[in-house]
């Protein structure tokens, strides 16, 4: 069973998601989740962690030099020594020697198709690009932006958005059930 580690920044919908899949759904008996990570000491998704009595932890990346930042972070996860870490809405790059560290061990969910956009804002660029459908890509973290080698990619129709709001509901109701897909994938591979 593998033991994984969830960094998040918000509200945590995608680790919500990942956490049903690992009670009753398809990550059950697969893997368990060591603990939940904010770089945000409000984060909602770290009280929705500690209601279902996961550890959570946090180091407050406001007001902190980025170096230090991810030197505290590098000591915390080498320390939790999870099999994997699994970005669900983290909003700070992690760096080179995080990555180095935990080589092919580190997985991100973007909501857009990574060849055609990187970076913040996915669903926002759909939109605002009046596309009728966009993708959803889980993918290894490596040091580029949203560069990773590709896991899966899943399409999602927005062609009758009238709203970001639409197009991000439906972004999300794909990611909560491909992400977990994906790592039953990852995790199962021999």
């Amino acid at each position: 069973m593998k033991k994984i580690t969830i960094l998040i920044s918000g509200r945590g919908s995608n680790m919500q998601a990942i956490i049903r899949n690992i009670q009753s759904g398809i990550l059950k008996e697969i893997c368990t989740i060591q603990s939940v990570f904010s770089n945000k000491k409000n984060a909602a998704g770290l009280h929705k962690a500690s209601k279902l009595g996961i550890p959570t932890h946090v180091i407050a990346s406001k007001g902190i030099k980025r170096k230090i930042y991810n030197a505290l972070l590098l000591d915390w996860l080498k320390n939790e020594n999870p099999d994997f870490i699994v970005l669900a809405g983290y909003m700070k790059i992690l760096s080179p020697e995080i990555i180095q560290e935990f080589p092919k061990k580190i997985i991100n969910i973007h909501p857009a198709d990574t060849s055609l956009h990187q970076g913040l804002h996915g669903y926002d660029w759909a939109f605002e690009n009046k596309l009728k459908t966009t993708k959803v890509t889980v993918h290894y973290v490596d040091e580029g932006l949203d560069t990773g080698k590709v896991i899966g990619k899943k399409e999602v129709d927005i062609s009758d958005c009238k709203t970001i709001e639409d197009v991000e509901q439906k972004g999300l109701k794909i990611e909560h059930k491909f992400y977990s897909e994906c790592l039953k994938k990852i995790f199962e591979d021999k």
